[in-house]
């Protein structure tokens, strides 16, 4: 294992913020990473598990303890058939969407409209992964990860891990770090079929259609690149950890009270985006509410920190902005948005050592 003294961490991120970590150790192997941790936890010190970092706004004052940077990597087909599907194992550290980019030329469906995301395959499971009608919880078919509570390594089936609206059980703790997952794909040219009406409509073909795998992955990255979603050491409005605010999923009376201050405040003829639910819920645009709230793209240029001039969930470091101005800015939207419309917009990257 590597191990290093007061490393930057900001670099290690996709936000580009938060001060050196007082040791760093890099694990290359399994082996390696459950080491390192139960070194850590032995010894009672502060630890971080830091996978791509895509999902996380770390400290300026940085973190005063261990941080073991996830190396680890490998795909490994585990069987391939038409009946039982493709199971393919990936390591906690294989980035994401070269391991998406294999799946699409291999022929196995599934992930394909996650492709752009950044970040560690490790991490797509805790957060449960999403975007254009596809979450990570529809392929995963079991988790292995290191138990530091029970101090061994354990399995969790797919329908263990607790998977909802960009949560799971892995999210709710730290108890667990995970070292590989296992994803049943669909061996088939096609995609799965196309879930999200933008994307549709950019493919030529209907919600609910199926296309070939190579052209759904383009059409993805073709939306995510307009919406400054995949990573360009260039523009600043990808120096971002993605959407930073999760859609609120809100009860029926709730989103009936939204309805009322949105008709109040932009007009009788303006309604919220809505996305029933189930037992009666109600899924609404962030995007939508921040918009409306005032903050637009390229809110508060040129910076330190302002929202992404290609869409209003990303808030964006515009080269020098420290963690301090990140989350200046982020509570400013939240509590506008709850000002306007009495909804409570929620972090999705995690605020390490800090909170909105």
């Amino acid at each position: 294992m590597e191990e290093l003294s007061r490393e930057p961490l900001a670099p290690y991120t996709t936000m580009r913020v938060g001060g050196p970590a007082e040791r760093m150790v890099v694990a290359s192997t399994t082996d390696e990473l459950v080491d390192a941790v139960r070194e850590v936890d032995d010894a009672d010190e502060p630890l971080l598990v830091l996978g791509g970092g895509s999902n996380l706004v770390l400290p300026d004052a940085g973190f005063a303890g261990t941080v073991v940077k996830v190396a680890t990597g490998g795909v490994t087909v585990d069987s391939a058939d038409l009946c039982g599907g493709a199971n393919v194992v990936v390591a906690a550290g294989e980035p994401w969407d070269p391991f998406v980019e294999r799946a699409v030329a291999e022929g196995w469906a599934g992930v394909e409209a996650l492709s752009g995301i950044p970040g560690s395959t490790g991490a797509t499971p805790i957060q449960n992964v999403g975007a254009y009608g596809q979450e990570v919880a529809q392929t995963v078919a079991r988790v292995r990860v290191w138990d530091r509570s029970d101090r061994q390594v354990r399995t969790f089936a797919g329908s263990d891990c607790g998977f909802t609206y960009r949560h799971s059980l892995f999210k709710a703790t730290g108890r667990y770090v995970v070292l590989d997952v296992m994803f049943q794909l669909e061996p088939s040219g096609l995609s799965r079929p196309v879930a999200y009406a933008d994307l549709a409509a950019q493919l030529g073909v209907e919600v609910g259609e199926r296309v070939p795998l190579a052209d759904a992955r383009e059409a993805v990255l073709a939306q995510r690149r307009r919406r400054g979603m995949v990573l360009d050491d260039e523009d600043h409005d990808t120096w971002s950890c993605g959407s930073f605010f999760t859609n609120p999923v809100l009860a029926g009376e709730e989103f009936d009270a939204l309805v009322r201050r949105v008709a109040s405040r932009l007009g009788d003829d303006v309604r919220p985006p809505r996305f029933p639910g189930p037992d009666g819920s109600v899924k609404t645009s962030a995007a939508w509410l921040i918009d409306r709230a005032g903050y637009g793209r390229g809110y508060a240029m040129p910076g330190p920190a302002a929202l992404s001039t290609k869409h209003t969930l990303a808030v964006t470091n515009r080269g020098s902005a420290s963690a301090a101005d990140v989350l200046a800015l982020a509570r400013e939207v939240r509590d506008g948005v709850r000002d306007a419309f009495g909804v409570e917009l929620v972090n999705e990257p995690v605020l390490l050592g800090d909170s909105l």
